[in-house]
């Protein structure tokens, strides 16, 4: 992505904050681990990686976001220094991407650090599929088999040099002085590798529940009462519906009746006598008031963050547009007095579906999901959006207005602190 109309956030830590820069050495490294992946080597001469080894930088030289792919059902990952221990990826292909990274660091922390003093380690994160030919593959996900590849296969060396040193306790070998060279040669060349900590066996993380950008985006939601399929994209939407047979909801993403769906199956809820005393009821009404707000003489942060100027300008909108922005709390006035009124009768289904949340139920482990599925949904709380759908934000920031692009950056620095 052009970071051109990105430098307030770069100024503010908001945007890609902790990659890790790459240069000299690590460079040679890390193009040895694009060779085995059969991706042609960067000819940068320094670049930034994030905690599964993708780089930005790389990715806009290749044009392609996904670069570290081989085709949709074959991702991988690159680790080239400690450093990448609890580091953000800032473009996963799945939900799970950290928690499959975080599983990596705690089973195998101190061999990464040891082998990366002098190598580096093609990741293979393999679902068992080797490509996809429909949607509905996406089912077959259940575990992921994590390889490693130590671009120096310094276990195979290990073992050699073991072998070589059985071979010279041997007998009379003590003195043979071309098993001596033998054995200077690879200490020269690799090191003592006899005490070195660089066993690193495949590990399996299991998914059932996640997000996956294959097929444009697909929320598999499994562990629920019955399966549910939600497509990003309508072509793939309707191609999935053809499939029969399958045992699974389907909707796109678009649907209204998904957010029923996601309610009766006790994912998500919103108790708007509840909501509406909340910083999430504050955030996506003023988003909302600042989308309808066409004409001021203020600035927009001023006019947001200060009441009397907020209602004077409230009061410069058509009669529907403030309904839009006050429909809630209209609606919660009416009910006082009547049960007469549907919620659909005077709150509009956009800032409805930006109050929802997981549903308290809901496991921690599934949290991040659903949330990041509210947030393709609805996309008028920036800050849950800048959390949940950083992607998402920056393209919708790119388009915003300086003044709207200085009260997000606001927000969500406060928020962060």
């Amino acid at each position: 992505m052009n970071t051109s109309n990105l430098d307030k956030l770069i100024k503010a830590n908001l945007y890609r904050a902790e990659l890790i820069p790459i240069s000299g050495k690590l460079v040679d490294r890390y193009n040895q681990c694009l060779k085995k992946m059969g991706i042609a080597p960067t000819v940068l001469p320094s670049f930034s990686i994030d905690g599964i080894g993708w780089s930005p930088e790389i990715a806009a030289e290749k044009k392609s976001p996904m670069y570290l792919n081989s085709g949709e059902a074959n991702p991988h990952g690159i680790l080239i220094s400690p450093q990448q221990k609890g580091k953000p990826i800032y473009m996963p292909f799945h939900s799970f991407d950290k928690m499959m990274m975080e599983m990596v660091f705690t089973r195998y922390e101190s061999q990464i650090s040891n082998i990366t003093r002098d190598s580096a380690i093609c990741l293979d994160f393999d679902q068992g599929i080797d490509t996809f030919y429909g949607p509905l593959d996406v089912l077959k996900y259940q575990e992921v088999k994590i390889s490693f590849h130590d671009i120096k296969d310094l276990k195979k060396i290990r073992k050699e040099q073991m072998a070589l040193i059985d071979q010279f306790m041997l007998g009379t070998n003590f003195i043979d002085e071309e098993l001596h060279g033998k054995i200077l040669d690879s200490a020269r060349t690799h090191g003592d590798l006899r005490e070195r900590n660089i066993g690193l066996e495949p590990l399996v993380f299991q998914c059932n529940t996640f997000y996956t950008k294959a097929f444009k985006g697909i929320f598999v939601l499994r562990d629920f009462i019955l399966p549910i399929l939600v497509f990003e994209d309508m072509e793939v939407y309707k191609l999935a519906i053809k499939d029969t047979e399958h045992d699974v909801l389907m909707y796109h993403i678009d649907q209204p009746e998904l957010m029923e769906k996601l309610r009766d199956h006790m994912l998500i809820e919103c108790d708007l006598k509840r909501v509406v005393n909340t910083a999430q009821y504050e955030r996506v009404k003023k988003f909302i008031f600042a989308e309808l707000l066409k004409e001021r003489t203020h600035p927009l942060n001023q006019i947001l963050e200060e009441p009397l100027l907020l209602k004077r300008y409230l009061n410069t909108l058509s009669i529907e547009d403030r309904k839009r922005v006050m429909g809630v709390e209209l609606y919660l006035e009416k009910l006082e007095t009547s049960n007469q009124y549907k919620k659909e009768d005077l709150i509009d289904l956009d800032f409805y579906n930006a109050l929802h949340q997981p549903h308290s139920s809901i496991e921690l482990v599934y949290e991040t999901l659903i949330w990041q599925l509210l947030v393709k949904i609805s996309t008028k709380d920036i800050l849950h959006l800048y959390w949940y759908g950083k992607e998402q934000f920056y393209e919708q920031y790119r388009s915003w207005e300086e003044d709207m692009k200085d009260w997000s950056i606001e927000t969500i620095t406060n928020a962060l602190h």
